[in-house]
């Protein structure tokens, strides 16, 4: 690939992030609020489907197949891959749209 201005410019911030990346209190916030995040996305997920009930299968289907692939990716998915940053981040999504949506079946059950 040449080496544009682009390139480098791109080389370089991906570099910082990195760079600010190492410190483990800024990794543990950035996993924390995708955990919460994933906890509003569950919330937000069972209330849209529920308004029009034409959705709840194919939304449903849907966050099963996101969610295996989510898996596979953390737990059986190329080694390099899994263990990263981003894969982190996702699996954190999940488990905070997992763990909502158990709650609000909880709360639908009472």
């Amino acid at each position: 690939m040449q080496n544009t201005r682009i390139n480098r410019l791109i080389d370089v911030l991906g570099d910082r992030l990195r760079g600010w990346l190492k410190n483990p209190w800024r990794r543990i916030s950035l996993l924390l609020i995708s955990l919460l995040f994933g906890t509003f996305l569950g919330t937000a997920i069972s209330t849209i489907t529920g308004q029009s009930a034409d959705w709840d299968i194919i939304a449903a289907g849907l966050l099963v197949l996101l969610t295996e692939f989510a898996n596979w990716l953390v737990y059986a998915g190329p080694r390099p891959v899994a263990g990263s940053f981003w894969v982190d981040m996702l699996n954190a999504l999940k488990i905070g749209v997992t763990y909502n949506l158990f709650v609000e079946a909880f709360k639908l059950g009472s």
